[in-house]
């Protein structure tokens, strides 16, 4: 049986619905010809010459990407643009590219229950639903197996992720018990005043800024009780697991036909982490 790009996007369209997409978002088929034949499929977070290079060498015929290409209009695409340059190496070796951005960010299960799983979290609806009672939008909620403390926590964030320079961090009382969770996927800080009507413990998500972070901890009009402590990872690192719940997703409908690979390059773009090497100094904030 042949299997064509337009089958495996029908696959990938059942699971994250277009329709879901924010009116601002670029997803879908960016190359390829629908009706090319296709026996592996790459899934990445980011369309960069990393992935792009380990799809011509892994013999994909197909590169599903979480994060767009082209998410800004262009008017040009020349192969000494570095996007340009990406497209022309795609379209010459034969690849495809599928970009499935909010739509999986929302679609249930999508890119935070994938998150979720990795930290042991058993679901219980989303962050900040579509509507009331829909299963889907951004973020998810969920309960540890056990209540432990927030350091122990941020640890067990840390060890469920692709390790990144940019590493994992923590934000409040140590030594807070931690049962009740929300994360979401790639950048969150608008979900901070949801996170906090959701009564959760600790809050896990990507590119925290400095006064949000400091500003939603230090909230007055509502108990610190009900004020959760902040985990911030890296962006990419919290949406890399999605890349293995779309390659199961294909693998499940396509079991036969297609083999689905997942991307082992670390894209995120940070890749240095520096402590001072003498902490006695003297130095102060300037």
């Amino acid at each position: 049986m042949t299997t064509r790009i337009r089958d495996v996007l029908d696959v990938l369209e059942a699971a994250y619905p277009p329709s879901y997409a924010e009116s601002w978002d670029a997803v879908g088929l960016v190359c390829g010809d629908p009706d090319a034949t296709v026996d592996r499929v790459l899934c990445c977070v980011d369309p960069v010459e990393e992935t792009v290079d380990a799809a011509v060498e892994q013999g994909a015929q197909l590169l599903v990407s979480h994060h767009p290409l082209l998410l800004r209009g262009v008017h040009a695409l020349p192969a000494d643009d570095p996007k340009g340059r990406l497209l022309h190496r795609l379209i010459r070796a034969g690849i495809g590219l599928y970009c499935a951005h909010t739509n999986a960010d929302t679609a249930s299960p999508g890119v935070s229950d994938a998150l979720a799983a990795r930290l042991g979290l058993t679901v219980t609806g989303p962050l900040s639903p579509h509507r009331e009672g829909a299963e889907t939008g951004l973020g998810r909620l969920g309960t540890l197996p056990e209540p432990e403390p927030f350091e122990r926590f941020v640890h067990r964030v840390a060890d469920a992720l692709p390790v990144t320079s940019w590493g994992v961090r923590g934000a409040g009382d140590p030594h807070r018990t931690v049962r009740r969770v929300a994360v979401c996927g790639g950048s969150g800080d608008s979900n901070l005043d949801a996170a906090v009507e959701a009564g959760v413990d600790a809050y896990v998500t990507a590119d925290l800024r400095h006064h949000p972070a400091a500003e939603h901890l230090s909230r007055a009009d509502v108990p610190d009780t009900r004020v959760p402590n902040l985990v911030d990872v890296a962006h990419w690192a919290s949406e890399w697991p999605w890349c293995e719940q779309a390659a199961d997703v294909l693998g499940a409908a396509l079991p036969d036909t297609v083999e689905v690979l997942v991307s082992a390059c670390r894209t995120d773009p940070w890749t240095v982490h520096a402590h001072a090497t003498d902490t006695d100094t003297g130095r102060k904030p300037e």
